[in-house]
């Protein structure tokens, strides 16, 4: 069954959603982080991605103490991303209460970094961020655009014992307009035994139930949830 994960990106320590990763686009959802995600708890909610994007911009960890926050008020599994780029960072967000940490502009340019982490954390904590536009993958809060395959970065670190991503289709995060099913699909016929997470553009629960179909380990949720496109009550059958 796949996972419903609801997403918690924070800038100035509160609950924003942004369009394809633009800051100029910051909507605020909640400016308590901490209530947004009990509120999910209680809605049967056992996983959250939580993304530090003043951490992204500014490359170390900024809004650790909401992390500790959401941690100490929930019993949520927590995956935190946006900053992470040294062990210190790393060290940080695990003790600060998050279970997993994803790696993502760091894993593009110092991957020997992530393979450390591997080795020091076991693969079963450390998340492979690659977020892409266009099949490349983007880095620094998907400020910047690289020239590197999506699928050959996965098979990178797939190769050396990683065996769960997060990618998310920058061109549809916020869009509300279906997840990049296509590159799913293909992703999980590459890598069958990748826990592949999805990002972007969900609108409906029936992209949920494609996205189950097509293999998908879990999806992440932003906007459509926070807008109400998508229900607690829809999500019931998967949170039971």
């Amino acid at each position: 069954m796949i996972t419903i994960i609801p997403a918690i990106d924070l800038i100035d320590g509160q609950c924003v959603r942004l369009t394809r990763g633009e800051y100029a686009t910051a909507q605020l959802c909640s400016s308590d982080p901490v209530a947004t995600a009990i509120d999910f708890e209680r809605h049967g909610v056992k996983r959250l991605h939580v993304v530090d994007l003043d951490g992204a911009r500014a490359g170390h960890i900024v809004n650790g103490e909401v992390l500790r926050r959401i941690a100490t008020a929930t019993a949520l599994t927590i995956d935190f991303g946006g900053g992470v780029r040294t062990a210190a960072d790393a060290g940080l967000a695990f003790a600060c209460g998050a279970q997993m940490i994803t790696a993502g502009s760091i894993a593009v340019r110092d991957p020997g970094t992530v393979l450390g982490w591997l080795e020091r954390f076991g693969a079963e904590r450390i998340l492979l961020g690659a977020d892409f536009s266009a099949g490349r993958i983007a880095v620094s809060g998907w400020q910047e655009k690289t020239q590197q395959n999506l699928e050959e970065f996965i098979a990178f670190f797939y190769d050396r014992g990683v065996r769960q991503a997060v990618c998310t289709d920058i061109e549809r995060d916020g869009m509300l307009q279906g997840p990049a099913l296509e590159a799913y699909v293909r992703l999980k016929e590459r890598f069958p035994d990748l826990q592949l997470i999805a990002s972007g553009g969900v609108a409906a629960i029936e992209d949920i139930a494609r996205l189950e179909a097509a293999g998908v380990a879990g999806v992440i949720i932003g906007k459509a949830l926070y807008e109400g496109r998508v229900t607690f009550a829809e999500l019931e059958p998967w949170l039971c």
